[in-house]
């Protein structure tokens, strides 16, 4: 199975057809997964709100971002609530918490950091919610993660153009050269169970 879908400019690697199996052979999984990374994609708009309440645009734009964020695990539920599987923890990847530990803790570095990590995993949730839309045989889930593409989309834009307002553009290209290849170094080796980013 190879992916169809368009390189996504912010990634330097594509999605590898093992993880497309691995997810497509254990979607309630997936589901039960993809409930926690909208609640906690919502989390981290809020966080990044809290940090820098004095910067308008950001929390004007990530209001929206953290409300999105929550509408989407409110529907992920109902799935799940549908299909009986009921909520329960998952162990996490280490996807999140390895590009967690290449932000830089004093700022303003913290904040491009937190601004380009959460970018980059919106654009992998994009990339990887539109090859389950591409390859999912059951039509319900195909459609439902078609309809969140565009969501996806949106949100890693809105963290770029987030870092365009506060940085220079040129420290942005570097730094999420240097993202992206730990990003994509991360997902290189398939973690052994499956989830969204594993």
């Amino acid at each position: 199975m190879v992916s169809s879908l368009p390189t996504i400019r912010f990634l330097q690697q594509p999605t590898s057809s093992a993880w497309v199996e691995q997810a497509l052979a254990n979607l309630n999984t997936i589901l039960l997964d993809h409930s926690h990374c909208e609640r906690k994609a919502a989390g981290v708009a809020l966080n990044l709100m809290f940090r820098y309440p004095s910067s308008a645009k950001l929390v004007r734009m990530l209001t929206a971002i953290a409300q999105e964020e929550l509408e989407h695990f409110e529907q992920v539920n109902q799935i799940l609530e549908r299909r009986n599987i009921p909520l329960a923890s998952l162990a996490p990847p280490p996807y999140g918490a390895s590009l967690n530990k290449q932000i830089r803790r004093e700022e303003p570095d913290r904040m491009l950091d937190s601004l380009l990590v959460s970018g980059l995993i919106e654009a992998r949730s994009h990339e990887r919610l539109g090859l389950l839309a591409t390859h999912c045989e059951d039509q319900e889930l195909a459609k439902f993660y078609r309809a969140l593409m565009a969501s996806e989309a949106r949100h890693y834009g809105v963290y770029w153009t987030l870092a365009d307002t506060y940085f220079e553009r040129s420290l942005i290209t570097q730094r999420l050269e240097e993202l992206g290849a730990i990003e994509s170094q991360i997902l290189s080796t398939l973690y052994p169970q499956p989830r969204i980013h594993s």
